[in-house]
Parts: C-alpha cells; sequence; structure tokens
C-alpha cells in the first residue's frame, strides 16, 4: 500500500503550479507506490523505477518497473498501470508452459511467452532511456504529455535531467522536491506504526546496553549488546521487516571515539536507531557509571532545562524555529549564552540516513502539523569530558505531542 495521500498532494502540487510529479529516487518511487523499487536503484542513477502521480486524485497513479521485480510489485502495490522494462539480470518462467517438452523448448516458450523478441539483449544495467520513454508513455495515456511535470531536482543528476529532459521534450520539467518533502513529512498511519515499532526495538536495545555497563566494558561490546537485544526482540515479536539499524555509542571522554573502555566516572553516550522497512527511529539517552561529577552535572542539567523548554513549545502551528529560539535561550539562561547548535532536531522517515527534512534550526518556518514524526535532541559533545544527549521521537498530534518513548531521559547512574 502507498504511503502518499492523494488530496494532500492535489493541494500542494496546485499551490506549486504542477500537473503532475515524476518520482525517480527509489524513497519517492515507494512513497508513491507502497513496493520495493528493486535492485536496480542501487547506483541512485534515475530510470530504473518511476512514479507518476497526477495532480488530480481521480487520476490513477502509474509506474514503471523492472521485468525482475514486477511480480513483487503486483503483490504489494495498489497501482495496476506499470511499464516494464529489462534488468541485466536473466529471468525466465516456465509456470504457464507444458513442462514435458524438452528443456531448451520449454525455455524457448517461455520466453516468447513473456513476449521477448527475437535479438532481445539485456542491458549492462538497465536502460535509462527506455525507462524515461516509458514514463513519458504513462504521463502521455493520462493527457499530460505537455503538462508542468515536478521532478526532484535535489536528487537527480545533471546527466540525468538532460537526458529526461530529451525523453520528455513536451514537458516542463519543474522542481517538485519540496512538494514531495512537504507530502513525506506528515505521516500516514502505516508510517507512523513503523515508526512506533522501530523505537520500541530501539528502546529494549537501550535497557540491555544499560545494564551491561561497568568497569572495564569496552565500547564495542557494548554496542554489540544493543545490536543483539534488537534482533533478539525482533526475532521474539517475529518482526520481519527490522530492515536496518546503526548506533553511535561513545565512552568516556573522547566522545568521538569508536573505542574506549568504562571506568568508574565514565560518560556513556547512546544515540541509536532501528529501521523497519527503512524507516528509522532516533533516540539519544547518556548514562554515567558511578556517580556523576559537578561538571557532568551543571552540564546535562542545563542540555535538560533546553530540553523542557523547547519540548513545551512543540505542538501544532508552532514554527519549528520558535523551538530553536526556545532551547537557545533556555542553554543562554543555564550560563551557556555562546552555546550554539545549527538544529535542536528533525524530521524521521525512511530518507537516506537518520535525519530528516524538516529541522528544528534557527531559519525554518516550517509549521508543526498532526501526523509529523519528529526526533527533538539537546546533545553536546565535549572532549575531555565526553558526549551528552536527550533525544525523544515525538508524534505531533492535534493538540500536542506524544512522547514515544517510554525510557526516562535524565543522566544515569548505573
Amino acid at each position: 500500500m502507498a504511503y502518499l495521500d492523494r488530496d494532500r498532494a492535489a493541494r500542494l502540487m496546485a499551490a506549486a503550479g504542477l500537473d503532475a510529479l515524476l518520482l525517480f529516487t527509489p524513497e519517492g518511487f515507494t512513497y508513491a507506490t507502497g513496493a520495493s523499487p528493486g535492485v536496480g536503484t542501487m547506483w541512485r542513477r534515475a530510470g530504473a523505477v518511476a512514479a507518476i502521480v497526477p495532480a488530480d486524485p481521480g487520476v490513477p497513479i502509474g509506474a514503471v518497473v523492472s521485468d525482475l521485480f514486477a511480480e513483487s510489485f503486483r503483490a504489494s502495490s495498489d497501482v495496476t498501470d506499470i511499464r516494464i522494462h529489462p534488468l541485466w539480470v536473466e529471468t525466465t518462467d516456465v509456470r504457464p508452459q507444458d513442462s514435458s517438452q524438452p528443456l531448451p523448448d520449454l525455455i524457448a516458450a517461455a520466453w516468447a511467452g513473456s513476449g521477448r523478441s527475437a535479438g532481445f539483449a539485456r542491458p549492462e544495467t538497465f536502460d535509462a532511456a527506455l525507462g524515461f520513454r516509458l514514463a513519458g508513455d504513462l504521463l502521455a495515456a493520462r493527457k499530460l504529455g505537455g503538462a508542468r511535470v515536478g521532478v526532484e531536482l535535489d536528487s537527480l543528476s545533471v546527466l540525468d535531467f538532460a537526458q529526461v529532459s530529451t525523453s520528455l521534450p513536451g514537458c516542463q520539467l519543474l522542481d517538485g522536491s519540496d512538494v514531495l518533502r512537504q507530502l513525506r513529512m506528515v505521516k500516514s498511519a502505516q508510517e507512523i506504526e513503523h515508526l512506533r515499532t522501530a523505537v520500541t526495538l530501539a528502546e529494549i536495545g537501550i535497557g540491555a546496553l544499560a545494564a551491561a555497563i561497568a568497569p572495564g566494558q569496552t565500547r564495542d561490546a557494548l554496542a554489540e549488546v544493543w545490536t543483539s537485544a534488537v534482533q533478539a526482540e525482533a526475532r521474539k515479536r517475529d518482526i520481519r521487516t527490522l530492515s536496518g539499524l546503526w548506533e553511535y555509542v561513545s565512552v568516556g571522554a573522547n566522545p568521538w571515539s569508536r573505542g574506549g573502555v568504562v571506568e568508574e566516572g565514565s560518560l556513556i553516550k547512546v544515540d541509536v536507531g532501528c529501521l523497519i522497512k527503512g524507516y528509522t527511529s532516533d533516540t539519544g539517552r547518556t548514562f554515567v557509571c558511578g556517580t556523576p561529577t559537578a561538571v557532568q552535572s551543571q552540564l546535562f542539567d542545563a542540555l535538560s532545562q533546553a530540553f523542557d523548554v523547547g519540548l513545551s513549545q512543540i505542538r501544532p502551528d508552532v514554527e519549528m524555529r520558535a523551538v530553536h529560539a526556545a532551547a537557545t535561550t533556555a542553554m543562554a539562561k543555564a550560563g551557556f549564552p555562546g552555546f550554539s547548535r545549527g538544529h535542536f532536531g528533525h524530521g524521521l522517515g525512511a530518507g537516506l540516513g537518520s535525519e530528516e527534512w524538516p529541522f528544528f534550526s534557527a531559519t525554518s518556518s516550517v509549521v508543526l502539523e498532526p501526523g509529523m514524526v519528529v526526533a527533538f535532541e539537546t546533545p553536546w559533545y565535549i572532549d575531555g569530558i565526553g558526549g551528552m544527549i536527550i533525544e525523544n521521537q515525538l508524534l505531533i498530534t492535534a493538540d500536542g505531542h506524544e512522547v514515544m518513548n517510554s525510557l526516562p531521559w535524565g543522566l544515569v547512574s548505573v
């Protein structure tokens, strides 16, 4: 099932003066169709897949898919109008054929049955020009051959843009990146559920990591405890959609070290996330082995004050820069007027990394809306003292926000 809200898309495209979106990135394709883009997108070059989203919600979405993934696409997407092109991988479906015939005849019959013409040859990887032409066919079938079409200019290479322009000579290609960002900013119920499952797994791992903190324990060992606990919990719950995980765990006075051994008084910074169908959670917690020093306590108290003040501002109809201003002012009042952080958090979703637009930055005029899922954080990394972070995953609700985490977010002594 696709995640895209057609009515919201219609409003945003109308405001941007677009007749359709033409999406080539793996993330955009999956968002619009609900299906995996397949291996052809591994090089992040356009043309392996495409999704056509007309501005008119009454006109169906169309897709360009590879022959290798056509069957799985049909099984996982509501999009029925597709155009298929070949990948480099040889594949043959003998199921509709008479299996009693000699093998060469069986294979030849299968190829003929699939429409393979004489002299057929597979491309080195995929034929981008063919993919673009098929996208043009989908546009033409929707009477959009001369339309104002939004493409992801923030992701499309100069070379690919030139080739798309040549393949779609009647269309006016405009930047649709911002429309897609705004669409993805507000999550569907299914996306929210992915993110909720992801943060639940991540926190179970954090709990296991915290229980393993002891003098002599290495950073790498603690990270492995977290990873193993997440994977074990996914197996226990029969969660088969765990598609990845990441961790930034630091131990000791060097917050950037991938090494470190726990000693009495060491700070342990845990910034981690799990991915469910590509949707990543993001949570940060800080632990100290033994009793925190006065310096550690003073620094973390300042971060806590900034976090609480910023958190109190997070609700619908508030601009994200207001949250940044509130947290920055709180840090100044706590005794650190020179504290400068580019953003205090970000959107969450299925982007390339753990941080997705929009951001709680000083310049962001994005207004918080119900259905957004964001990470709000107040970190500080000080060489000679260590890394500290408070980070929660939040769902913006109609009247405020829901903290999707369950673990306490103070400085925990273990």
